[in-house]
């Protein structure tokens, strides 16, 4: 773990590594450190014979917000750094070598939506919510998601998410097959425990060899789905619409397009 956040929190008990984010303040936003952190603790767990399952969740009333808006605002490298890093973490979700269960326990939003979808045990308390806005600040999915949501729930679904900015319920979410499982919010903790002790004891070598099959006959195009987002996230970064997509955001007003 050569990179630390402190935005992150993270605890191991019993083979469980559990990775918190904490900035409940902002419904737990990500900036560059905090996804580089989340990445360096997934990538190290390969090293590691004390950790069994991984638990990826938020503090507080939400997963994540996303992206920090403020700070993709204040200078052009912010936005890449951010998504480098969720591209990272994504690539460290799936290249794990034990299950990596996503416990989203409020809103999961932008890139932190696209880093729970590439979970492989995803569970939802009742009233989370799963939302790609991008295209409300003038951006394109990135982390994945075009691969990993389409994948998921096929591909109208995911136009409509990731087009319209729609958010799915739990419920619905549960219902299209984007999440494994959902309960009701007072007994959501009591599940993620329950689901991570299986994982944890259960076969080790067979649950890498499953999800290392399944991970090649679903997502075997995701290093080009992660070239194509990062080549026209990129471009889009340097767009009056963008600029204007992040202003109305943070002044709670309606952006007007242009189209450039």
């Amino acid at each position: 773990m050569s990179e630390q956040s402190e935005h992150l929190v993270v605890e191991l008990a019993d083979g469980v590594l559990r990775l918190t984010f904490n900035r409940p303040e902002v419904l737990n936003a990500v900036s560059g450190d905090m996804m580089s952190s989340l990445a360096a603790e997934l990538e190290g767990v390969g090293g590691r014979e004390d950790v069994r399952v991984v638990v990826i969740t938020g503090t507080g009333a939400g997963f994540s917000a996303g992206a920090d808006m403020e700070t993709l605002e204040l200078a052009p490298q912010f936005p890449v750094e951010i998504m480098d890093g969720a591209n990272r973490v994504i690539r460290a979700v799936v290249g794990c070598p034990v299950p990596v269960l996503a416990a989203v326990n409020g809103v999961a939003a932008g890139v932190a939506c696209s880093a729970a979808l590439a979970s492989d045990i995803i569970v939802a308390a009742e009233s989370a919510s799963f939302l790609l806005p991008f295209a409300k600040v003038g951006l394109m999915t990135d982390g994945g998601a075009s691969l990993t949501v389409a994948a998921s729930i096929g591909r109208a679904r995911a136009m409509r998410m990731a087009l319209l900015a729609e958010p799915l319920s739990a419920r619905e979410a549960l219902e299209c097959g984007l999440v494994t499982h959902v309960a009701p919010d007072d007994a959501f903790d009591e599940l993620v425990s329950k689901l991570a002790r299986r994982l944890a004891s259960g076969p080790a070598l067979a649950q890498t060899g499953i999800k290392k099959a399944i991970n090649a006959a679903t997502l075997g195009d995701l290093e080009s789905a992660l070239d194509r987002e990062h080549s026209g996230q990129r471009a889009l970064f340097t767009t009056a619409d963008f600029r204007e997509g992040v202003a109305a955001f943070l002044g709670g007003r309606r952006p007007e397009f242009r189209g450039d």
